[in-house]
């Protein structure tokens, strides 16, 4: 009989877009994942997209998916737009989901699905990889154990030039688009984890381009502990793409800090350790084996990045956008 804690997971993905795509190539790299099944909106993309990445098994559409009764959990990749239906249609077929962030449009929407996953005993998780990566799992560590003193602010940017496309989904309102949604999750989840979920104020402006979606956002936040976050984002403006964490001892760096490859801690202005990633993957295999071991364990949500973060993290994305009174058609 297969050891429970050794038994490998059969993935199936919803979606075969990019993102779609770099996680597929990444579960090779994922000690317990098998490449099972993909389910696309037609017979031709699926079946293209198993070949290219070594799925034995494609679907033309998403409920036939979800019916593969091989399949244990789905990575849904599909537009966070249509998050909430494709979450809710796979845990309606009773499987576990990993959907990409940012998890759902609103917070509403979150609700909805995060209550009807614990009422079915389900799992499901955000796709927070940033999570799971060494370098920020060694930030983490030296956070804890006391080596930078007691952080007082949080700087996280993740910003990038996209092409001029009224059409495409990052600068379509009908489609979910503007920078916070899409870019912003990554240093607004990188504040709740080190701050946490519950800041006293929050102050931001947003550059509202012509098509009506945010192109660029400035998040200043403070906390009851009395430190602060200041956060930028951007899909019309190439940023630095760093984090640092300041405390009253030191601080920590972390280039890159969305896919983080490595992680430099100063004490004073002196760097006096550096914690490198030599990882062959990009470093979405974390985040599936965490998926891989919560199964096995019979958990319902991971520890690391649970529901009740990432409902509030989305209130926290509501409230920013109430402030520039963005609200999206479809809303």
């Amino acid at each position: 009989m297969e050891n429970q804690q050794e038994r490998s997971i059969n993935w199936g993905i919803m979606g075969t877009g990019g993102i779609a795509k770099q996680f597929a190539e990444d579960l090779v790299f994922a000690k317990d994942a098998v490449r099972l099944a993909v389910g696309s909106r037609t017979k031709k993309s699926a079946e293209g997209f198993a070949e290219a990445n070594d799925f034995s098994h494609f679907y033309g559409s998403y409920d036939e998916l979800v019916k593969d009764s091989d399949v244990e959990v789905i990575y849904v990749a599909t537009p966070h737009p249509h998050h909430k239906d494709n979450v809710l249609k796979c845990l309606r077929a009773g499987k576990a989901v990993l959907c990409e962030k940012p998890f759902t449009v609103n917070a509403d929407e979150l609700e909805e699905i995060v209550q009807f996953a614990r009422e079915q005993k389900l799992f499901l998780m955000e796709a927070m990889w940033t999570r799971f990566l060494p370098p920020i799992i060694k930030a983490r560590e030296w956070i804890k154990s006391g080596r930078i003193g007691e952080v007082r602010l949080v700087k996280a940017d993740f910003g990038f030039r996209a092409p001029w496309d009224p059409k495409w989904r990052l600068l379509n309102p009908e489609l979910g688009g503007g920078a916070l949604l899409d870019a912003g999750i990554y240093p607004v989840s990188f504040a709740s984890m080190i701050l946490g979920t519950k800041p006293e104020k929050i102050l931001s402006t947003a550059h509202i381009g012509e098509t009506g979606v945010d192109e660029q956002f400035s998040i200043i936040m403070s906390y009851p502990s009395g430190a602060t976050a200041s956060l930028n984002g951007a899909v019309r403006l190439a940023l630095t793409n760093e984090a640092y964490i300041h405390g009253t001892e030191g601080y920590i760096r972390i280039p890159s800090f969305l896919n983080a490859k490595s992680a430099s801690l100063y004490v004073g202005n002196e760097e006096i350790e550096t914690f490198k990633d030599d990882r062959k993957s990009k470093g979405y295999a974390f985040e599936a084996e965490e998926v891989g071991k919560c199964l096995r364990e019979g958990l319902k949500e991971s520890a690391v990045i649970p529901l009740e973060e990432s409902q509030a993290i989305m209130k926290l994305m509501d409230e920013i956008r109430g402030q520039w009174g963005l609200k999206y058609p479809f809303e």
